[in-house]
């Protein structure tokens, strides 16, 4: 006898859920794999080499954790003090390419922001007040008088912020493809958490203990760094910037920052209101096209202010300085002997 309705329907329901189980079930799955392999499988503990061949100092005691800094004081004149970025696998060696061109020239300063580098990794609650206190910090206590600071990306916020906090400790200020210029609306995802007020809500779901290792293990891989590097040159990535990055991304506590930073915890609202538009030192903005950060308010901004002046480094996507650092150099020059 041929089936009955009630058989056919009861088959078709039972095709249907099996079905759904596996289209819901097969990421789930996949989820615990690689939550397993990251507990079990991936080195947190990678060999890290000092990012710059120079003297490393040792800032205790602060408010924002014992600090790295890099440190080459054979040149002559006004402190450089270099800021790198934040994001998943950031630290001083973003910036080697400005540190090596200026080192016997002038003293030059390049610090690890806390919870990168050798900076310490703490679970504590990561502010860009702090951010900019480790600013203030290391001029204060490495450098010992007034420094022109150069900052990159979000560390351009945090400089910013200390300029406002310290006056007296940064004469003048360049800002490398520096956050807080888009639309509305624009940016990365954690940037628009910041214009909606969701951080903390952001940063809890990433921050989850069940999986939070496993989330910045994925996003910490050769495969990922090597992806969002690439957003940022315009030829190919150099191998010992991916290798830098990866092994300083493998350390105990490597995920704590990020993951702030990925929830938006570590940008200001508004910053061009509450941060760059209360700067009264000397402002230089270097930048042409980023990925991650766009720059259409730029112009406009720093045409209201007699303090800004702006660099456009072309072809570039971040990081000018990596690929053209003869302009960025006399870009800075040409900056520096403007202001005096």
């Amino acid at each position: 006898m041929p089936p009955s309705k009630q058989a056919r329907t009861g088959k078709r329901r039972s095709g249907g859920l099996t079905l759904a189980a596996v289209v819901v079930g097969a990421p789930v799955i996949a989820a615990v794999k690689w939550s397993l392999y990251s507990a079990l499988m991936i080195d947190h503990h990678v060999a890290l080499p000092s990012a710059l061949a120079a003297e490393q100092l040792t800032l205790a005691g602060g408010p924002a954790g014992t600090l790295n800094v890099y440190a080459d004081r054979s040149g002559a004149g006004r402190p450089l003090l270099l800021i790198h970025s934040v994001n998943a696998a950031a630290s001083a060696y973003e910036m080697r390419p400005i540190f090596e061109h200026f080192r016997g020239r002038r003293p030059v300063y390049a610090l690890d922001l806390p919870g990168y580098g050798f900076s310490d990794r703490v679970d504590a609650a990561r502010t860009p007040e702090a951010f900019a206190g480790a600013v203030t910090e290391t001029i204060e206590r490495a450098a010992n008088e007034p420094a022109d600071v150069i900052a990159l990306s979000l560390g351009g916020e945090f400089a910013a912020r200390a300029a406002l906090m310290r006056p007296e400790l940064v004469h003048t200020l360049t800002l490398i493809s520096p956050t807080g210029f888009g639309a509305p609306g624009t940016g990365r995802a954690t940037q628009q958490a910041v214009e909606q007020a969701q951080t903390e809500s952001a940063y809890r779901l990433l921050a989850n203990p069940l999986w939070a290792q496993a989330l910045y293990d994925l996003i910490a891989t050769r495969v990922s760094i090597r992806f969002f590097l690439k957003q940022s040159f315009v030829g190919p990535v150099p191998e010992e910037l991916i290798d830098y990055a990866y092994a300083t991304s493998h350390q105990p506590g490597a995920k704590l920052t990020p993951l702030r930073f990925l929830g938006g915890l570590l940008f200001t609202r508004e910053a061009r209101r509450e941060l760059y538009a209360g700067v009264t030192q000397p402002v230089l903005a270097i930048y042409d096209r980023d990925a991650f950060s766009g720059f259409e308010t730029l112009a406009e901004f720093a045409a209201a202010r007699a303090n800004w002046r702006l660099a456009k480094v072309e072809p570039s996507l971040g990081l000018p300085h990596w690929e053209m650092m003869p302009r960025v150099a006399e870009a800075l020059e040409g900056f520096w002997a403007e202001v005096g």
